[in-house]
């Protein structure tokens, strides 16, 4: 049997963005030992790429605002299947967590008076992403990197977790390995935190980096968890469409905060078309009031009383009306629409929005200060995660915490932009508290099969020693065209069985796969583990699709495309049994009547 590194710690963080970081730093100033796993080079996290800010009802620009207002967003965002404890939570603390990273460090744009500057985004009543420029995530890495290294956390960088192993029913460890040179590794731990991201790279058109292939999702699963609201995939309304290498990378939502205009092939901004009745009321109805926004926004002045422009609609309705748009023969010369920002003067824009600038000057040579860029949507978030408890981040398995993207019930059927940045720091608190709790009632580390940890490695070998079998960058391929064409932004009965019925083959050859090259600096060898994470992800997601007869959120079907209401109280809840995939309908837990009424209001008062 092959040899392994053996690494003891009482909290162990798996994955190194966010929440991860947070959770670390968290959990190291309660006085743990912390060992921070990260699949890819600390810094490097998906995070990075969260560029319009943070979402925190902080009310340094626009003093109506406040948690209440920001739950209520949250909730009507989400359809009201958000867990309405993880909603309030998350408006109730995100000031506060801002506060703390710009306590530890992080440098955000101000207003005049010195107070953290925020900006406009899809679906928020006020102006409350506080940012840095378009680079907000990158500043909440830089910070949130710097105090946990200074706080004496034990990183392990490019190292990959295989399975989790537990004692009994609760978490015990992790088996991985690492990505350089396959070398493996045990980690024993009494608590165990993923936080590992989404799982875009089942998808063949992304905004995501190569590490998002469902690893936490899986890791769950596979242990005893349940995922719920796997059906609510986001599609990012602004990707970029040219040139083919670069197409999916994201364009921030912040360029039409700051008053980008979508229009079509002729012109138009078809934007107003789209605007859900119910809704109307909320976004500008015509060009001159949407103006009157835009040139409030270039004055400087720091409230508005003017209804946000219809580009700044929730980010699932925006996508659907690029989508038809180009369906319909609209689009532009590559496949997407116009998004124009070059109205507005050439230096603000670089200062406004300085990585846009640069990404399309670099990558497409287009000057989004002289034209317009081209762009569609790209597969974004998953709304849908590990079910934890809305308090502690804890799983349905003992020991096992989750935050961030990989954790499900916060954003119910479609997350608004910037909510994402404030649920990190939020639940990645929360989890490093919650396994902070829990790891200090456990004396000892808990005890590890040595059968589990062969059975690891067999599992981790068998690519590498088959005589024959599939090549898995085919298998890739094949499942990019099951997710596009059975799962992606319009769905139907039909292409949803077809597309499940496929994946069903597939899985099949995925456990058969075979690659050559050895383990060192193999990039095929790692595509055979995460063919599997993205294989479950992709079922889970099939599954709970074809279950939902509704449209709702970022789930549109063709076949119904009405909003039943029946459905607004249960969750779609995926788990194993044996080998097999169970789904069941659970219920959401009941609102407390004072939460019920900040929702019926149209203004709320604030404490």
């Amino acid at each position: 049997m092959s040899n392994y590194e053996t690494i003891e710690t009482d909290i162990l963080v798996i994955g190194a963005g966010g929440a991860g970081l947070r959770a670390a730093v968290e959990a190291s100033a309660k006085g743990m030992k912390v060992a921070l796993v990260s699949k890819s080079l600390l810094g490097k996290a998906h995070t990075v790429m969260a560029e319009g800010g943070i979402a925190a009802a902080m009310a340094t620009v626009d003093s109506r605002d406040g948690w209440q207002t920001h739950f209520r967003d949250t909730m009507i965002g989400g359809k009201y299947l958000n867990n309405w404890r993880m909603a309030q939570i998350h408006a109730m603390e995100a000031p506060e967590c801002v506060y703390e990273l710009e306590k530890w460090g992080a440098v955000f744009d101000r207003t005049k008076d010195g107070k953290i500057l925020q900006r406009a985004f899809g679906g928020h009543t006020y102006k409350r992403l506080c940012h840095v420029g378009d680079r907000t995530g990158l500043e909440l890495i830089r910070t949130l990197q710097d105090k946990g290294v200074h706080s004496g956390i034990d990183v392990y960088m490019e190292c990959t977790i295989s399975r989790l192993l537990k004692d009994g029913d609760k978490v015990a460890g992790a088996f991985g390995y690492f990505r350089e040179d396959g070398r493996y590794v045990l980690f024993k731990a009494k608590a165990i935190i993923l936080a590992t991201g989404g799982v875009g790279r089942a998808f063949p058109v992304t905004s995501n980096s190569w590490e998002y292939t469902a690893d936490g999702h899986a890791l769950a699963y596979d242990s005893g968890g349940d995922l719920i609201d796997m059906e609510f995939v986001q599609f990012h309304p602004t990707g970029m469409v040219w040139p083919p290498g670069v197409r999916g990378i994201l364009v921030t939502e912040a360029v039409r905060g700051e008053g980008g205009k979508l229009t079509n092939s002729e012109g138009k901004r078809f934007m107003f078309d789209y605007l859900p009745p119910a809704l109307r009321q909320d976004y500008a109805a015509d060009e001159k009031e949407s103006e009157n926004w835009v040139n409030d926004t270039l004055s400087g002045k720091l409230k508005t009383d003017y209804r946000r422009p219809p580009e700044l609609s929730t980010r699932d309705n925006v996508a659907r009306a690029i989508y038809t748009e180009v369906k319909a023969g609209r689009g532009s010369p590559h496949g997407g629409v116009f998004l124009d920002i070059s109205y507005q003067p050439g230096d603000r824009v670089k200062k406004k929005l300085p990585s846009m600038y640069h990404q399309f000057k670099d990558l497409a040579d287009v000057d989004i200060t002289k034209g317009p860029m081209e762009v569609g949507p790209t597969m974004h978030y998953i709304m849908g995660g590990i079910r934890v408890d809305a308090d502690t981040a804890e799983s349905k398995v003992p020991g096992l915490f989750a935050a961030g993207e990989c954790s499900g019930g916060m954003h119910g059927a479609n997350r608004l932009g910037g909510n994402s940045l404030s649920d990190l720091i939020v639940f990645g608190r929360r989890a490093g508290r919650g396994a902070v709790a829990y790891a200090s009632n456990i004396s000892e580390l808990p005890k590890i099969s040595e059968a589990e940890i062969k059975e690891a490695i067999a599992e981790l070998e068998a690519p590498l020693t088959r005589d024959k079998g599939a090549n898995p960058y085919d298998l890739q391929k094949r499942m990019h065209e099951i997710t596009h064409s059975g799962f992606g932004i319009f769905r139907e009965e039909a292409d949803i069985k077809k597309g499940l019925e496929d994946l069903e083959k597939l899985k099949e050859e995925i456990k058969t796969v075979r690659v050559g090259g050895g383990k060192k600096y193999n990039p095929g060898w790692h595509l055979c583990r995460d063919l599997r994470n993205m294989a479950i992800a992709a079922e889970a997601i099939g599954r709970s699709a074809l279950s939902r007869k509704e449209s709702r959120g970022a789930h549109s079907r063709l076949d119904y495309p009405e909003t039943d209401e029946a459905l607004s109280h249960e969750n779609s809840s995926v788990w194993k049994e044996g080998d097999k995939m169970q789904l069941a309908k659970t219920a959401l837990p009941e609102m407390p009547a004072e939460l019920k009424e900040i929702l019926k209001k149209k203004e709320v008062a604030h404490a």
